[in-house]
């Protein structure tokens, strides 16, 4: 396999680690050929292993452009689609912004290479530790991008077993170390090839054992929820004449599940304020709700008259009237960076409600159906470490989405997956209501118990369990996962110099 390396010309192994970078996105929901998240990432572990400086910022570039390229072409959409903005500069948006993405691996390929020269343990340590680190700075780096990394493929694999254990950036690093592991055993023979070859199993069966293990408990009786999935199209949810519309559609709805403990409408449901219908609107239906001991929660704006501030909420009606306000703004989405400069440049950055402004952290949880709610909006729930602030308090999590800007891309299933690991981490059921999809219903180890159809009106109710008790991700967040990636490369470093 060496000699077969070293005959590959720079220009073939681009093309090969692009066309591998490209198959990477196949890994995760809606295909879920979730093998590809080890085998892609091994073809470019297999050149990386004995590239130059200059050989692996190439091929780390290229396997973003078709790792980015493909997983992350949705953005198009929302730009040109949704975002009123010309074909031409949306495209030249798109590009750069997968431009950019595409330097991470560019950049650590680089980093790797110059400063772990011997072969085995870059590739055996540093460069599983590296990807690991890389996708944990890509998750908070202006304000974060988690979008493809390996641990989502995996919430229906054995590996999915580690989630609860270390969070998503600890099962990363297993996948990482088990596509290292492939790439081992493809270049290496003799004992080298037999032992990574049995690490390579048994960290499949560790992470399957893991998967059995129940680290929360059921609290109080299951309760009965409906999720309502409105499907508002995108290009008449903000238009005023639509406004009592649609309104009525969320109430008529909601009047036929008395029945229900808790009923959750999407995010941005209604398209108002709510000081605005307090009195017209929520007053009645709250006292309706009361009479039928029913709960609601409903996305929608809110603004603090006092200072004139706009934030991305949800808000409980019923039994009390409570507010969260969203922690984690879409960038150019829900506020425009630079504002002064960018505001007016293309039509995206002018999108209604793009000036919201971030809610406190610590905010207290919203309570409905007797069972306090970690309520995440959006692509919040892209982020375990904010996910987890509300536990173990909460005994369920709620999640309020309209991923109707993404259209038919495979954007809202990427994040119906990333939704899923978060009920893996924290061993809590997820109730996820999106506006044309996907609404699911998700139980306390990650699976699909209950799933709309995508572009219908659509009622999903099913009886759910509130779980209580902490997993070890919830206790500790982040940093022992972050601890093992950085002691494996200092590891690396000091075992490589040593037996050069």
């Amino acid at each position: 396999m060496n000699r077969l390396i070293q005959q590959i010309s720079d220009r073939q192994a681009r093309i090969i680690v692009l066309i591998a970078g490209a198959l990477l996105p196949l890994a995760f929901s809606p295909y879920d050929l979730i093998p590809l998240a080890i085998i892609s990432p091994a073809v470019l572990f297999v050149l990386w292993s004995q590239a130059s400086t200059r050989q692996a910022f190439w091929l780390g570039y290229f396997f973003g452009l078709g790792m980015f390229g493909v997983g992350a072409s949705w953005v198009y959409v929302s730009i040109h689609e949704y975002g009123n903005t010309y074909l031409a500069v949306a495209v030249f948006v798109t590009a750069g912004f997968i431009a950019f993405l595409a330097l991470f691996p560019a950049l650590l390929g680089y980093g790797l290479a110059g400063l772990y020269p011997n072969n085995k343990i870059r590739l055996l340590l540093a460069i599983p530790a590296g990807w690991s680190l890389f996708e944990w700075i890509r998750g908070w780096i202006l304000s974060g991008f988690p979008w493809i990394n390996l641990a989502y493929a995996q919430t229906d694999s054995p590996l999915g077993g580690y989630a609860a254990l270390a969070g998503v950036y600890g099962t990363g690093l297993v996948v990482a170390l088990c596509a290292a592991l492939l790439a081992a055993i493809m270049i290496y023979s003799g004992r080298v090839r037999i032992v990574c070859a049995l690490a390579f199993v048994l960290l499949f069966i560790v992470g399957g054992l893991l998967k059995q293990v129940t680290w929360t408990q059921s609290v109080g009786d299951p309760i009965k929820v409906s999720l309502i999935q409105g499907n508002i199209s995108q290009h008449v949810k903000w238009k005023s004449s639509e406004r009592w519309k649609q309104l009525d559609l969320y109430r008529t709805l909601t009047q036929q599940l008395w029945d229900s403990d808790l009923v959750i409408w999407p995010e941005t449901a209604v398209p108002a304020f709510y000081h605005q219908l307090k009195d017209s609107y929520f007053a009645a239906l709250g006292k309706e709700a009361r009479e039928h001991k029913t709960d609601i929660m409903a996305g929608l704006p809110l603004v603090d008259q006092s200072t004139r501030q706009y934030y991305n909420g949800v808000v409980s009606v019923g039994s009390k009237v409570s507010f969260y306000k969203k922690q984690h703004l879409v960038p150019f989405g829900e506020y425009v960076p630079l504002e002064s400069l960018l505001r007016g440049l293309i039509g995206f950055f002018n999108l209604p409600m793009s000036s919201f402004s971030a809610g406190d952290s610590g905010q207290p949880l919203i309570e409905v159906a007797g069972h306090k709610v970690g309520t995440s909006i959006c692509y919040e729930d892209a982020f375990g470490e904010l996910v987890i602030q509300a536990l173990p308090e909460a005994t369920l999590l709620v999640n309020v989405s309209n991923d109707a800007w993404f259209g038919t891309s495979m954007a809202p299933h990427q994040h119906l997956q990333m939704a899923r690991m978060r009920a893996l981490e924290s061993g809590r059921p997820l109730l996820r209501a999106t506006n044309t999809g996907v609404t699911a219903i998700i139980d306390d180890r990650g699976a699909l118990q209950a799933i709309a159809p995508q572009f219908r009106q659509y009622i999903l109710t099913a009886s759910i369990q509130p779980m209580t008790g902490a997993t070890p991700y919830v206790m500790t967040g982040n940093l022992p996962a972050v601890a093992v990636i950085l002691l494996m490369l200092i590891a690396a470093f000091i075992i490589g110099r040593r037996t050069l």
